[in-house]
């Protein structure tokens, strides 16, 4: 019988994914065996082209602010968000699946190098070069990443993602779902510790099983 998907709708550029990052990594070494655990990057801000005013800046610094006082991960914040960054979070998405359709079991340490780059390391997540260094640093050749994250396939794969979690209803980040054939399950929107969501998870487990 196949493993029940659970889904990981996230974006890497949304502040309480990066603050929900121990908590799905946890739930991915606990339920390995009772789940497939896939990431369907959601789409926080895809397509913004223009730069970050500073009213919205400040709104993003107060999530951070919020994310690292309620998780304790850590952020850089002095110099975050420099004058003229565009918050657009579509190649950080691409590169999410770009690297799963190459060496899917890399996904997930990927999705968290995004994520640590951005909000510890300060680098500019939204260049193709950034993100193509990260690959390179989970040992996946540069040619192929550089080829499948600039193919028409996969930009468009990412969108189809984008829309797949319109259709399910998502309306923030991270979201898990679980999905048994035609069946899927919304276990949360938003941020909620290990520990509420093992109740949650053992219990639908418990359902399924019976």
């Amino acid at each position: 019988m196949e493993k029940p998907v659970l889904w990981y709708i996230a974006d890497p550029m949304c502040s309480w994914c990066w603050g929900f990052a121990p908590v799905i990594e946890k739930i991915w070494q606990e339920y390995a065996a009772a789940f497939t655990v896939k990431v369907l990057p959601g789409g926080l801000r895809p397509g913004t082209d223009t730069p970050l005013q500073p009213e919205k800046k400040a709104q993003i610094l107060h999530h951070w602010h919020a994310v690292h006082s309620a998780t304790g991960q850590p952020f850089t914040f002095e110099n975050a968000l420099p004058e003229g960054f565009i918050y657009d979070t579509e190649p950080a998405c691409r590169g999410v699946v770009s690297v799963s359709l190459i060496e899917p079991e890399k996904e997930f340490p990927f999705f968290a190098a995004i994520q640590h780059a951005f909000y510890v390391g300060q680098e500019d997540v939204t260049q193709s070069a950034v993100l193509q260094k990260l690959a390179v640093n989970l040992a996946i050749p540069e040619s192929s990443f550089t080829a499948i994250f600039q193919s028409d396939e996969t930009k468009q794969q990412t969108q189809a993602g984008f829309r797949q979690a319109a259709q399910w209803g998502v309306s923030g980040f991270p979201t898990l779902v679980l999905e048994d054939g035609t069946h899927r399950h919304q276990i949360t929107s938003g941020y909620r510790p290990f520990a509420a969501l093992r109740h949650s998870l053992d219990s639908w487990l418990h359902q399924y099983r019976h």
